[in-house]
Protein backbone atom coordinates (compact mmCIF):
# COMPACT_ATOMS: atom_id res chain seq x y z
CA UNK A 1 0.00 0.00 0.00
CA UNK A 2 2.42 2.88 -1.00
CA UNK A 3 1.42 6.45 -1.51
CA UNK A 4 1.40 6.01 -5.58
CA UNK A 5 -1.50 3.25 -4.86
CA UNK A 6 -3.85 5.59 -3.24
CA UNK A 7 -3.33 8.62 -5.60
CA UNK A 8 -6.47 10.07 -6.79
CA UNK A 9 -5.98 12.39 -9.67
CA UNK A 10 -9.82 13.61 -10.20
CA UNK A 11 -10.30 17.29 -10.80
CA UNK A 12 -12.01 18.50 -7.57
CA UNK A 13 -14.32 20.96 -9.28
CA UNK A 14 -14.84 24.58 -8.67
CA UNK A 15 -13.73 24.75 -5.49
CA UNK A 16 -10.85 26.48 -3.15
CA UNK A 17 -7.94 23.86 -3.67
CA UNK A 18 -5.00 23.44 -0.83
CA UNK A 19 -1.87 21.49 -0.98
CA UNK A 20 -3.07 17.56 0.10
CA UNK A 21 -3.23 17.93 3.70
CA UNK A 22 -1.75 14.28 5.03
CA UNK A 23 1.69 12.85 4.60
CA UNK A 24 2.98 9.90 1.89
CA UNK A 25 1.96 6.78 3.11
CA UNK A 26 5.25 5.13 4.14
CA UNK A 27 6.49 2.54 6.36
CA UNK A 28 7.17 5.76 8.51
CA UNK A 29 3.17 6.94 8.17
CA UNK A 30 2.29 3.23 9.87
CA UNK A 31 5.52 2.77 12.44
CA UNK A 32 3.71 6.57 13.68
CA UNK A 33 0.42 5.50 13.56
CA UNK A 34 0.82 2.78 15.51
CA UNK A 35 3.04 4.54 18.25
CA UNK A 36 0.45 7.33 18.41
CA UNK A 37 -2.52 4.63 19.21
CA UNK A 38 -0.43 2.70 21.88
CA UNK A 39 0.78 6.31 23.06
CA UNK A 40 -2.99 7.46 23.39
CA UNK A 41 -4.18 4.50 25.20
CA UNK A 42 -2.16 4.58 28.01
CA UNK A 43 -2.40 8.59 27.88
CA UNK A 44 -6.06 8.26 28.28
CA UNK A 45 -5.86 5.91 31.06
CA UNK A 46 -3.63 7.48 32.89
CA UNK A 47 -5.13 11.32 32.75
CA UNK A 48 -8.00 9.45 33.87
CA UNK A 49 -6.55 8.16 36.88
CA UNK A 50 -4.92 11.49 37.70
CA UNK A 51 -7.82 13.83 36.98
CA UNK A 52 -10.80 11.79 36.77
CA UNK A 53 -12.65 10.27 34.26
CA UNK A 54 -14.98 13.66 33.59
CA UNK A 55 -12.45 16.47 33.75
CA UNK A 56 -9.97 14.32 31.73
CA UNK A 57 -12.81 13.81 29.15
CA UNK A 58 -13.23 17.85 28.89
CA UNK A 59 -9.38 18.09 28.98
CA UNK A 60 -9.03 15.31 25.66
CA UNK A 61 -11.98 17.35 23.80
CA UNK A 62 -10.24 20.72 24.41
CA UNK A 63 -7.15 19.41 22.86
CA UNK A 64 -8.13 17.65 20.72
CA UNK A 65 -10.22 20.87 19.18
CA UNK A 66 -7.17 23.04 19.61
CA UNK A 67 -5.20 20.93 17.93
CA UNK A 68 -7.34 19.89 14.53
CA UNK A 69 -7.87 24.01 14.99
CA UNK A 70 -4.09 24.36 14.00
CA UNK A 71 -4.58 21.73 11.71
CA UNK A 72 -7.31 23.19 9.67
CA UNK A 73 -5.22 26.21 9.62
CA UNK A 74 -2.50 25.09 7.52
CA UNK A 75 -2.50 25.25 3.89
CA UNK A 76 -0.10 21.77 3.10
CA UNK A 77 0.63 18.97 5.18
CA UNK A 78 3.12 19.88 8.18
CA UNK A 79 4.15 16.95 9.76
CA UNK A 80 4.34 17.92 13.61
CA UNK A 81 0.50 19.56 13.07
CA UNK A 82 -1.18 16.61 11.68
CA UNK A 83 0.39 13.84 13.88
CA UNK A 84 -0.21 16.14 17.10
CA UNK A 85 -3.71 15.85 15.88
CA UNK A 86 -3.48 12.10 15.41
CA UNK A 87 -2.41 11.81 18.86
CA UNK A 88 -5.21 14.14 20.22
CA UNK A 89 -7.73 11.57 18.38
CA UNK A 90 -5.73 9.15 19.53
CA UNK A 91 -6.27 10.09 23.13
CA UNK A 92 -9.68 10.92 22.67
CA UNK A 93 -11.37 8.61 20.56
CA UNK A 94 -10.22 6.31 23.30
CA UNK A 95 -11.82 8.25 25.72
CA UNK A 96 -15.38 7.80 23.71
CA UNK A 97 -14.54 4.00 24.14
CA UNK A 98 -14.12 4.15 27.62
CA UNK A 99 -16.55 6.15 28.81
CA UNK A 100 -19.40 4.18 26.97
CA UNK A 101 -17.91 1.18 28.52
CA UNK A 102 -17.18 2.29 32.15
CA UNK A 103 -18.85 4.95 32.21
CA UNK A 104 -22.43 4.38 30.95
CA UNK A 105 -22.10 0.57 30.87
CA UNK A 106 -22.43 -0.02 27.15
CA UNK A 107 -20.14 -3.92 26.62
CA UNK A 108 -17.97 -3.90 23.79
CA UNK A 109 -19.79 -6.16 22.46
CA UNK A 110 -21.91 -3.53 21.69
CA UNK A 111 -20.07 -0.58 21.08
CA UNK A 112 -17.62 -2.07 18.68
CA UNK A 113 -20.62 -2.87 16.11
CA UNK A 114 -21.98 0.49 17.18
CA UNK A 115 -18.91 2.56 15.90
CA UNK A 116 -18.39 0.41 13.18
CA UNK A 117 -21.79 1.90 11.92
CA UNK A 118 -20.51 5.22 12.71
CA UNK A 119 -17.51 4.57 10.86
CA UNK A 120 -19.68 3.71 7.60
CA UNK A 121 -21.58 6.19 7.71
CA UNK A 122 -19.06 8.68 7.73
CA UNK A 123 -17.29 6.58 4.62
CA UNK A 124 -20.76 6.61 3.05
CA UNK A 125 -21.52 10.44 3.11
CA UNK A 126 -17.80 10.89 2.23
CA UNK A 127 -18.42 8.88 -0.92
CA UNK A 128 -21.79 10.67 -1.79
CA UNK A 129 -20.21 13.90 -1.51
CA UNK A 130 -16.91 13.84 -3.11
CA UNK A 131 -17.04 9.90 -5.37
CA UNK A 132 -13.37 9.04 -3.71
CA UNK A 133 -12.21 8.29 -0.27
CA UNK A 134 -8.46 8.71 -1.03
CA UNK A 135 -6.46 10.19 1.33
CA UNK A 136 -4.23 11.50 -1.47
CA UNK A 137 -7.60 14.06 -2.52
CA UNK A 138 -7.88 15.37 0.58
CA UNK A 139 -7.14 19.10 -1.06
CA UNK A 140 -10.64 20.75 0.12
CA UNK A 141 -11.92 22.10 3.53
CA UNK A 142 -15.05 19.99 3.62
CA UNK A 143 -12.96 16.64 2.65
CA UNK A 144 -10.72 17.28 5.19
CA UNK A 145 -13.33 17.14 7.94
CA UNK A 146 -14.53 13.71 6.13
CA UNK A 147 -11.42 12.47 6.49
CA UNK A 148 -10.69 13.44 10.76
CA UNK A 149 -14.38 12.44 11.20
CA UNK A 150 -13.20 9.51 9.74
CA UNK A 151 -10.22 9.09 11.75
CA UNK A 152 -11.59 9.37 14.74
CA UNK A 153 -14.26 7.13 14.03
CA UNK A 154 -11.48 4.44 13.20
CA UNK A 155 -9.60 5.33 16.48
CA UNK A 156 -13.04 4.45 18.74
CA UNK A 157 -13.60 2.12 17.01
CA UNK A 158 -9.66 0.48 17.08
CA UNK A 159 -10.11 0.90 20.58
CA UNK A 160 -13.25 -1.08 21.61
CA UNK A 161 -12.92 -3.82 19.41
CA UNK A 162 -9.07 -4.21 21.24
CA UNK A 163 -10.70 -4.18 24.76
CA UNK A 164 -13.50 -6.53 23.23
CA UNK A 165 -10.44 -8.95 22.38
CA UNK A 166 -8.54 -8.35 25.56
CA UNK A 167 -11.80 -9.42 27.62
CA UNK A 168 -12.71 -12.54 26.25
CA UNK A 169 -9.74 -14.52 26.43
CA UNK A 170 -6.94 -13.08 23.92
CA UNK A 171 -5.50 -11.14 27.11
CA UNK A 172 -3.16 -7.97 25.79
CA UNK A 173 -0.19 -10.26 24.47
CA UNK A 174 -2.74 -12.78 22.35
CA UNK A 175 -4.21 -9.60 21.16
CA UNK A 176 -1.00 -8.38 19.75
CA UNK A 177 -0.57 -11.36 17.75
CA UNK A 178 -4.18 -11.40 16.39
CA UNK A 179 -3.88 -7.93 15.13
CA UNK A 180 -0.60 -8.14 13.64
CA UNK A 181 -1.34 -10.88 11.79
CA UNK A 182 -4.66 -9.23 11.21
CA UNK A 183 -3.16 -6.39 9.94
CA UNK A 184 -1.16 -8.39 7.03
CA UNK A 185 -4.30 -9.38 5.12
CA UNK A 186 -5.58 -6.11 3.85
CA UNK A 187 -1.66 -5.60 2.49
CA UNK A 188 -1.47 -9.49 0.93
CA UNK A 189 -5.20 -8.95 -0.77
CA UNK A 190 -4.05 -5.82 -2.01
CA UNK A 191 -1.00 -7.28 -3.37
CA UNK A 192 -2.72 -10.08 -5.26
CA UNK A 193 -5.41 -7.78 -6.89
CA UNK A 194 -8.01 -8.98 -4.13
CA UNK A 195 -8.64 -5.64 -2.38
CA UNK A 196 -8.61 -2.27 -3.60
CA UNK A 197 -6.52 -0.19 -2.88
CA UNK A 198 -8.56 2.65 -0.68
CA UNK A 199 -10.18 -0.44 1.66
CA UNK A 200 -6.85 -1.95 2.38
CA UNK A 201 -5.53 1.54 3.50
CA UNK A 202 -8.51 2.45 5.40
CA UNK A 203 -9.02 -1.35 7.10
CA UNK A 204 -5.47 -1.46 7.76
CA UNK A 205 -5.90 2.17 9.57
CA UNK A 206 -8.58 0.54 11.39
CA UNK A 207 -6.47 -2.74 12.65
CA UNK A 208 -3.01 -0.22 13.59
CA UNK A 209 -5.63 1.13 16.57
CA UNK A 210 -6.15 -2.10 18.29
CA UNK A 211 -2.76 -3.27 17.33
CA UNK A 212 -0.79 -0.54 19.35
CA UNK A 213 -3.24 -0.06 21.91
CA UNK A 214 -2.89 -3.52 22.85
CA UNK A 215 0.61 -3.68 22.94
CA UNK A 216 0.68 -0.46 24.96
CA UNK A 217 -1.65 -1.98 27.64
CA UNK A 218 0.62 -5.34 27.43
CA UNK A 219 3.82 -2.97 28.35
CA UNK A 220 2.09 -0.89 31.11
CA UNK A 221 -0.70 -2.74 32.76
CA UNK A 222 -0.15 -5.04 35.55
CA UNK A 223 1.19 -8.88 36.50
CA UNK A 224 -2.64 -9.37 37.28
CA UNK A 225 -4.16 -8.83 34.22
CA UNK A 226 -1.20 -10.94 32.17
CA UNK A 227 0.76 -7.73 30.98
CA UNK A 228 4.55 -6.41 32.20
CA UNK A 229 3.47 -3.96 34.95
CA UNK A 230 5.95 -1.42 33.41
CA UNK A 231 3.06 1.66 34.43
CA UNK A 232 1.18 3.71 32.50
CA UNK A 233 3.45 7.16 32.77
CA UNK A 234 6.77 5.17 31.73
CA UNK A 235 4.86 3.70 28.86
CA UNK A 236 3.30 6.97 28.08
CA UNK A 237 6.61 8.70 28.21
CA UNK A 238 8.43 6.42 26.18
CA UNK A 239 6.17 6.26 23.51
CA UNK A 240 5.72 10.00 22.96
CA UNK A 241 9.45 10.25 22.92
CA UNK A 242 9.54 7.83 20.13
CA UNK A 243 6.61 9.96 18.72
CA UNK A 244 8.70 12.97 18.54
CA UNK A 245 11.47 11.90 16.86
CA UNK A 246 9.90 9.47 14.18
CA UNK A 247 7.83 13.38 13.31
CA UNK A 248 11.21 15.77 14.04
CA UNK A 249 13.34 13.54 11.26
CA UNK A 250 10.35 13.31 9.06
CA UNK A 251 10.27 17.68 9.69
CA UNK A 252 13.35 17.57 8.37
CA UNK A 253 13.76 15.00 5.89
CA UNK A 254 9.98 15.60 4.08
CA UNK A 255 10.56 11.81 3.26
CA UNK A 256 6.29 11.95 4.22
CA UNK A 257 6.05 14.23 1.22
CA UNK A 258 5.47 13.76 -2.27
CA UNK A 259 7.99 14.32 -4.73
CA UNK A 260 7.23 16.93 -8.15
CA UNK A 261 8.25 13.66 -9.70
CA UNK A 262 5.88 11.55 -8.75
CA UNK A 263 2.68 14.48 -7.90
Amino acid sequence: MTAEHVLDDRPLGPVRQLANKVPEVTVYFWIIKVLTTGMGETASDLLARTLGPIPAVALGGLALAASLAIQFTRRRYVAWAYWTAVVMVSVFGTMAADVLHVGLGVPYAVSAPAFLVVLAAVFALWYASEQTLSIHSIRTRRRETFYWAAVLATFALGTAAGDLTATVGFGYLGSVVLFAAGICLPALAHRFGAMGAVLAFWTAYVITRPLGASLADWMALGHSRGALGLGLAPVTLAWTAAIIGFVGYLAVSQRDRRTPTAA
